[in-house]
């Protein structure tokens, strides 16, 4: 596997590659429809898991038909509302995966960090400027910017060429961002993706700590 110090420009998600979040909006959404039959809340929580990377407002409209919820506009917005109020804080509290943050904060200076995630932007900045990590990144796009469009914007602008970047990422959106764009990527293990750790034939890593000195 190349090394990460290799790469002049990277492309990190958030939840499950810089924080262990995952688990904080799977709660979210446990509680959000926690007043429907407990199967198929189940079934909108492995949706929820698998599609890790998109973001909340093209799969809240599917949770409501799932749910048998009226889909109308003000109902889809107090939900989105309501789940930004759960997460936040929560997000923030949330444990650091190994490595993360020392890296990041070693390293900023060396490479161009992009954080690209399916976190709202607005909550996103709100979320890294409470970690104080905010300085660390050139850009931050978060939804409803598409992580493909993203990284589009910055390999195109910078005529970057495709050996000299990398997205980092733990979902099958993260991958198809980077396979789009043609950059590397590299699968960031969890207890959430196995049926993506099964398919990729990539480099996988556990956390950060292999490339910290």
């Amino acid at each position: 596997m190349k090394d990460i110090s290799e790469y002049r420009y990277i492309f990190f998600d958030f939840d499950g590659v810089v924080k262990e979040s995952i688990e904080v909006k799977s709660n979210a959404f446990r509680e959000l429809f926690s007043n429907i039959d407990s199967r198929l809340c189940e079934k909108i929580i492995s949706h929820h898991l698998e599609n890790s990377g998109i973001s909340r407002f093209e799969k809240m409209p599917l949770y409501f038909e799932m749910a048998d919820f009226d889909l109308n506009e003000k109902s889809v917005k107090e939900y989105l509302d309501r789940f930004s109020f759960l997460v936040k804080d929560q997000v923030i509290k949330s444990k650091w995966v190994p490595g993360a943050k020392e890296y990041l904060l070693r390293n900023h200076l060396k490479q161009d960090f992009y954080l690209v995630t399916a976190t709202p932007q607005f909550e996103i900045e709100k979320i890294l400027d409470a970690l104080k990590i905010s300085h660390v990144f050139k850009q931050i796009f978060g939804a409803p910017t598409k992580k493909t469009d993203a990284i589009k914007s910055v390999v195109s602008g910078l005529n970057i060429l495709p050996n000299d970047a990398v997205m980092v990422g733990d979902a099958s959106a993260d991958l198809q961002a980077s396979i789009a764009n043609n950059i590397d990527f590299i699968l960031r293990k969890t207890d959430y993706n196995n049926s993506l750790q099964a398919s990729y034939s990539g480099p996988q890593i556990l956390d950060f700590s292999c490339f910290l000195d």
